[in-house]
């Protein structure tokens, strides 16, 4: 009970990313010396890489043993080289020379262990902790090497060494999921934390000591403006330089001359997550399918994301494993009508089917801030309501992640495969918030994550797309295009790059980024 209220505790911080920012209106000091990128942000409570996913903050502040290109592929990052013992399946690390923290103290192979050890305590409650569940035992060899002993084979693990490392000699004795340090905290990346004014603005400075090189844009901003039409504003105002704009605000850009919009790919998805846990779905489960089929995937790209998005069936859609020929649930008010009534439903006077005298219907939870979501649940709680499903939407003030019967949920990893998988749908994992548990999904995903054959891998992950797909733990509906909208006097963003989820990944490359004249 300990780690899972833990791990609801890491959730609910991390959530509060979406959520609108703080009411100040005071703009932040742009005034200092050289040249400054101000970056429309949601609102965070804490910075914390070892506990949380998806904060683009943290590519700024932080680095990893290996890291991650242009292209998404594996590269070297704090280690410049790494050899790999198959017999024992041991991974060796060489760490760079001369990596210094952000307040001047040596990077070693201790902070390294001390990181992956943090994550991996039950008691800290990281949903990241199931990307390194096979590692036996860590070693330090000496301050620049350190070697990790896995169980069995995990061909994903040097995507998952991209985890930011945590400096030891800050935060050995502290809790992992409250110390200050999340509020002041020191890493290795290209910028260093100056200030924080909490619900205005984090301010960074580059870090001239920075392995790949000291970065040419001298501070970033930050600015908490946790709306996305504030943020279209205030881009026009010139208040700030990048955003992550909604389709809709980010389509007022396209023409003008000061800008530009980056329509870019992601594999981030959408979907109905259904809470497994909430006795309505032990008991109706087997409606899930009516659901999926009740869904107007298209409609809802076409008139919430305006196009830019593609129709979801299942979790890989962007990744080399993905199976097309799996049960896509297509648009199908006829068949999902037909489902309900094989299982049972009888249709009521009032339009919706009940079954064994109770209504059929649920509710949708949405988190508050990000409006795609609420927009994306309200369309398909609609399209539910017309096959006779009584679906709403509440968009609470905090997710009741044990408690609500759905949510409309996101993932998508566009590393490795087993990146979003297997701790998402895993029995029991880290990242598994539906409570969802399929004996032949937990096979499959563990199989694929053994294997370095790119063969033996599409066997599993195509068997694993198969039982999901019979055995829906989401309604899938969209993968979302991430509108990124700049002055166009910011040079260097790499267009081509598949984002992650909640679009992360723009700054993989910040260091090399200028700004020039507009």
């Amino acid at each position: 009970m300990k780690r899972r209220l833990s791990l609801l505790l890491a959730l609910v911080l991390l959530l509060t990313l979406t959520a609108c920012g703080g009411g100040g209106t005071e703009d932040p000091d742009t005034s200092g010396e050289g040249s400054t990128l101000v970056y429309g942000s949601a609102d965070y409570t804490r910075i914390n890489p070892a506990m949380d996913e998806h904060c683009e903050i943290n590519l700024l502040l932080f680095s990893g043993l290996t890291a991650h290109d242009g292209d998404n592929q594996v590269v070297p990052g704090l280690a410049e080289s790494w050899d790999y013992d198959e017999a024992s399946c041991t991974y060796t690390f060489h760490i760079r020379e001369g990596i210094l923290w952000h307040d001047g103290e040596p990077f070693t192979a201790e902070d390294v262990k001390f990181t992956i050890e943090a994550i991996q305590a039950p008691d800290n409650g990281s949903e990241n902790a199931p990307n390194y569940e096979d590692v036996e035992e860590i070693t330090v060899v000496d301050p620049l090497t350190v070697s990790f002993r896995l169980r069995e084979p995990n061909v994903a693990f040097l995507d998952y060494m991209t985890m930011a490392i945590l400096p030891q000699h800050l935060l050995e004795g502290e809790d992992m999921q409250t110390s200050d340090f999340f509020r002041s905290p020191v890493g290795t990346g290209p910028y260093m934390l100056e200030s924080w004014d909490v619900g205005q603005s984090i301010v960074l400075v580059k870090n001239e000591n920075y392995y790949q090189g000291c970065p040419q844009i001298d501070r970033i901003i930050f600015k908490i403006v946790g709306d996305d039409n504030a943020q279209a504003i205030q881009l026009e105002s010139g208040e700030l330089d990048l955003a992550l704009l909604d389709p809709r605000n980010a389509q007022n850009f396209a023409d003008k001359e000061d800008f530009v919009c980056y329509d870019m790919k992601t594999a981030d998805y959408r979907g109905i997550l259904f809470n497994f846990a909430n006795d309505y779905w032990q008991e109706n489960r087997d409606l899930i399918p009516a659901v999926c089929c009740a869904i107007d995937r298209q409609a809802i790209i076409d008139s919430v994301l305006l196009g830019q998005g593609m129709a979801a069936y299942g979790p890989l859609q962007q990744n080399i494993y993905n199976n097309e020929d799996v049960e896509h649930y297509d648009y199908d008010p006829a068949r999902a009508r037909q489902i309900l009534e094989d299982a049972g439903c009888v249709m009521g006077e009032n339009g919706f089917y009940t079954r064994n005298g109770e209504e059929v219907g649920f509710v949708i939870s949405v988190m508050s801030g990000e409006q795609d979501r609420i927009d994306i649940a309200q369309a398909a709680a609609q399209q539910l309501r017309e096959v006779g499903i009584n679906c709403t939407v509440d968009i609470p003030a905090e997710m009741d992640w044990g408690g609500q019967m759905a949510c409309l949920i996101g993932w998508g990893s566009p590393f490795d495969a087993d990146d979003h998988t297997y701790k998402v749908f895993g029995t029991g994992k880290g990242a598994n918030y539906s409570s969802y548990s399929n004996e032949k999904v937990d096979e499959y995903l563990t199989l694929a994550r053994q294997s370095s054959d790119p063969a033996v891998r599409q066997e599993y992950y195509d068997k694993f797309q198969v039982e999901l797909a019979n055995d829906p733990a989401y309604a899938f509906i969209c993968y979302i295009d991430a509108n990124y909208v700049a002055r166009s006097s910011i040079q260097g963003i790499a267009a081509d790059t598949v984002m992650g989820h909640h679009g992360v990944g723009i700054f993989w490359n910040v260091h090399q980024w200028t700004i020039g004249e507009n």
